[in-house]
């Protein structure tokens, strides 16, 4: 009688300990894509950022080089189209970033990065484990009780 009741409650441990793997393996899966989504939001919020800068710096660029233009001209004196040329890379920069392809760019250097220079992503004193966590997570609430008293 004893093995029966020994044999169904295995059975029930297996079904359970599956349930259990099924369900982290569900919640880790949803935690992925929440915080893909969030990154894919973060994105396209920086490159609405980008493109809006654009914007407000064509605008001034543009007012600035026919100033400028108009200046040189008036007073005979080349040295004040010099502006321009920091300006216009300024601007190369921001329309590469807002519709061009320095995203894709960047994306490729940091795979090759990742590939080929894995050892300059390390984080000090190694990846965080648990014991690490706990660890300073005891001391600094043994601090805290300290400073209590």
């Amino acid at each position: 009688m004893g093995f029966l009741m020994s044999k169904s409650m295995d059975a029930n441990l297996k079904k359970q300990q599956e349930f259990m793997l099924h369900n982290s393996r569900l919640q880790m899966e949803r935690q992925i894509l929440m915080q893909n989504q969030m990154r894919e939001r973060q994105m396209a919020m920086q490159i609405a950022w980008s493109r809006e800068f654009l914007n407000y710096f064509g605008t001034f660029f543009a007012v600035a080089t026919v100033g400028l233009t108009v200046g040189a001209i008036k007073r005979r004196k080349p040295v004040l189209f010099a502006p321009i040329i920091p300006l216009s890379f300024i601007l190369a920069f921001q329309m590469d970033s807002a519709y061009g392809t320095l995203i894709y760019r960047m994306r490729g250097e940091a795979e090759s990065i990742m590939t080929s220079e894995h050892d300059r992503l390390d984080l000090p004193h190694g990846t965080p484990s648990f014991d690490s966590i706990e660890k300073a997570r005891r001391a600094r609430s043994s601090l805290a009780s300290f400073l209590e008293k």
